[in-house]
């Protein structure tokens, strides 16, 4: 029988706390990416955005126009409470195939891991669809294959790349130096640009 990932299914994980990929903060190689931004008047989206830490750090240091979608409402729920200062019609609960705002700046932090893979590629079609001219996808895929039934599912390099391919210019692709030790070796940190 055939999982079916919905709003549902991700609520009850938040709600009984099965959240094994959140890993409590940001994580080093987006932290290191993210201060390296000078423009804060980026519009930025991080989807599937879970607790959202990578939104926290970002508001902390002066951006403003982060937008946050899950389809749970409880992560943005605990995110709302643990930043009473961030703008509410900031955080969007809908499907992220839904949205149709325009973004400078997306963010994938287990996202794309945690959808059907047979979603993949309408994901990469989506992203860039949300994308301004010239915008960019910047973030972690696991460049590894699980021995568990997902989610997380996993994948390769080259397997992403067939999806990316046709709607973005490869700025950066290499396995992540700084991972999380649990994830060492097992990231591809990536910059695509539309």
């Amino acid at each position: 029988m055939k999982q079916d990932f919905d709003a549902g299914y991700w609520q009850k994980r938040y709600l009984q706390n099965n959240t094994g990929w959140d890993t409590g903060s940001i994580t080093p190689p987006l932290k290191s990416y993210f201060d390296q931004l000078q423009n804060k008047d980026l519009r930025l989206l991080i989807p599937g955005c879970g607790n959202a830490y990578e939104a926290e750090y970002l508001h902390n240091n002066g951006f403003k126009n982060v937008f946050l979608v899950d389809v749970a409402p409880a992560p943005l729920q605990n995110f709302a409470r643990r930043m009473p200062d961030f703008p509410r019609e900031h955080l969007l609960n809908q499907d992220f195939f839904e949205l149709e705002e325009e973004y400078d700046l997306i963010v994938e932090q287990t996202f794309f891991c945690a959808l059907d893979p047979a979603l993949r590629p309408a994901y990469a079609q989506k992203m860039a669809s949300l994308l301004a001219p010239g915008g960019k996808l910047v973030g972690l895929l696991f460049d590894t294959n699980f021995q568990k039934p997902g989610p997380p599912f996993g994948g390769s390099r080259e397997e992403y790349k067939s999806y990316f391919e046709p709607y973005f210019k490869f700025r950066h692709f290499e396995t992540a130096y700084n991972s999380i030790p649990p994830r060492q070796d097992n990231e591809l940190f990536i910059l695509l640009e539309k």
